[in-house]
Parts: C-alpha cells; structure tokens; sequence
C-alpha cells in the first residue's frame, strides 16, 4: 500500500506543480513539501484536504487508506471543555471544517509569534537523491526549484538517502553541490560511477583511487580503467532541518 509520502510526491507530479507551487498553494515553505515527500514529518489534516482539492482526488485517497495514519493526524487531546465538545457535536460539515481551519490558524499564529521571519534563497533542485548508501541514478532528473534558508554559492542541491557518510552527513540532508570535474584526494563530491550517483569521500592513493564512505560500516568503491566514472562536482555545504 501506497504511503502518504509517496502519494503528495505522485500526485503532486500528476497535477504539473513542482515542490515550490504546491508549497506556494498551500502558503507553507517548500521544505515542509520536502520533508513530507522524504516521509519526515507528516502534514496536517487542513494541509491534506488542501492538497486533495488541488490534485482533485478523495483525501482517503491521498492518505491510501492507512487509519493508522488517519488516526496519528487527527489524534485528540486527553482533555476537552464542554464548549469544544458543544461545538465539535452541534456545528454543520461546512461551519465544522471552518471551525478546525480557523483553529489551525490561530495555532500557527499563535506559535509563530515574535520568531525572527527566515529569509530564503532559491536553487536548483534535484529530487532523485545522491546516495549516501547503495547508489541513485541521476540521469535524466527532472530539475525543480527549492528554497533554503542559507546562502551557499552552489550550481544545484540534492537529498541524501542512507546513512554510509555519517557522522557528517545525515540521510535527509540537503547537500550543496558545485559543478567541478577538478577534485583533490580528500574532496567530498558527488560521483556517478557505472551509471549510479553517489556522495563520497574521493581517494587517491599510490595503489589507485576508490570512493571512500565516512561510516567504517561501508566498504570502499574502486575506481580502476574499466570503471564508467565520473566527477559531478564538490560538495560544498550542507543543509539540516531541526
């Protein structure tokens, strides 16, 4: 069965928006659509019946069908006031829905308040990630638009998926990447080797030079005359989400 982050990442696709629309449509910053994509946070349920609306399909639908994750969304307090309970028995579909919507507005006011407004920079973004394990294809990737909030001098950014560059980097990442086929021993960039993309370590040793992963758990990758190989560029920052 189908996950929800898998059906905003399809859906999304079938409706023509890239990440920055649909975050647009729903006045939500792209990496909050990028992190329900990765499967790392789950939207709320106004955010689903927003985006059900705007991909015209049935929220059941878009949740697949999953109670457990229906019930995780909409879980309730432990304790409600006799006003609330009134109010969730008493009010029509229509006024109910408002009720939640406004609610949810309030919350989010209500959270935001007196934080500093983060600014963002837009790049180049690749959805299909650099592996950080077993190796991704990056050919023929759709290029999107992503916005962050720092500023890096980088050509495009990537997620990583796996964890074989830990403690340094973390699947979920979002890895600043600047074209370059002019890497030194030592360098993290992005490879792709027979046909698969890769974020590693490179290494060039009097015995010959191989993709080195940070996790001891990982074995290396030779590079030798029969490898298909090549340097897409250097890693040059990278981005976490707390």
């Amino acid at each position: 069965m189908p996950t929800l982050a898998e059906n905003i990442k399809l859906y999304r696709k079938q409706a023509g928006f890239t990440q920055k629309e649909l975050a647009s449509k729903l006045g939500i910053a792209p990496t909050a659509v990028s992190a329900w994509e990765l499967g790392r946070n789950k939207p709320l349920m106004d955010n689903v019946e927003s985006m059900a609306l705007l991909f015209n399909i049935k929220k059941s639908v878009l949740l697949g069908e999953d109670l457990h994750i229906l019930s995780t969304l909409t879980e309730a307090p432990k304790t409600v006031s006799d006003d609330v309970l009134r109010l969730d028995r008493d009010l029509h579909s229509n006024n109910h829905k408002s009720w939640i919507r406004y609610g949810n507005k309030l919350l989010d006011e209500q959270n935001t308040v007196n934080e500093p407004q983060a600014i963002y920079f837009t790049y180049n973004y690749y959805d299909q990630p650099a592996s950080a394990g077993t190796g991704q294809y990056l050919n023929d990737v759709k290029v999107e638009t992503i916005e962050l909030p720092i500023e890096v001098d980088a050509d495009f950014v990537v997620p990583i998926y796996g964890d074989s560059m830990e403690p340094e980097y973390h699947s979920g990442d979002y890895v600043f990447v600047k074209l370059s086929v002019d890497l030194s021993d030592g360098d993290i960039g992005v490879f792709a080797c027979n046909g698969e993309a890769y974020i590693k370590q490179l290494r060039i040793t009097d015995k010959g030079a191989y993709l080195h992963s940070l996790n001891p758990d990982y074995d290396n990758i030779p590079i030798t005359a029969d490898t298909d190989f090549r340097t897409i560029g250097e890693v040059v920052d990278v981005y976490r989400e707390k």
